[in-house]
């Protein structure tokens, strides 16, 4: 009877706090190392037939606008530039005009930041001297809807440079 009166004592305050500092030292990794396990997961990512056609350092927007052209939620639509360069943009079904120069630059900054190259585009200047157009037709108006214009999945879009007014 005495035996189970005994009860052995928990262990202390300080005993609990050593063996949570000492899991919380296993657990931390190097940040170096951290980063190389993320890399080696999302390089695996990729790899899904879904995903192939994003770059290794693919963003979660990047992921997300992939399985929106699966499910048929957003479209590309090819922007052709006046050097022959085809930008492949993704925009949701129902964008704007506006929506898609967003998405332009998007393209054009995420494409920088993987290649290097120029540092700063002033895209206020590119849209006061381009505009877009469709079938010839320019796309002005910034709220109208890209379906408005006639503008489907795959269609393309190129960069027509303005008149200057006198």
């Amino acid at each position: 009877m005495e035996a189970e009166d005994q009860v052995s004592p928990g262990p202390t305050v300080e005993e609990e706090n050593e063996i949570l500092e000492e899991k919380q030292e296993e657990e931390e990794l190097p940040h170096a190392e951290a980063v190389d396990i993320f890399q080696e997961g999302l390089a695996m990512i990729v790899q899904d037939p879904l995903l192939c056609d994003l770059p290794i350092q693919v963003t979660l927007e990047e992921i997300h606008s992939q399985i929106a052209l699966e499910y048929g939620q957003a479209m590309t639509v090819k922007v052709n530039k006046a050097d022959g360069e085809v930008m492949p943009v993704v925009v949701i079904q129902s964008a704007t005009v506006q929506d898609l120069r967003k998405a332009i630059q998007r393209f054009v900054q995420l494409r920088q930041e993987r290649e290097g190259g120029i540092q700063h585009i002033c895209w206020r200047y590119i849209w006061r001297t381009y505009h877009l157009a469709f079938n010839g037709e320019k796309l002005t108006e910034d709220r109208k809807k890209l379906k408005e214009y006639g503008i489907k999945n795959r269609d393309e879009v190129t960069f027509v440079k303005k008149l200057r007014k006198k």
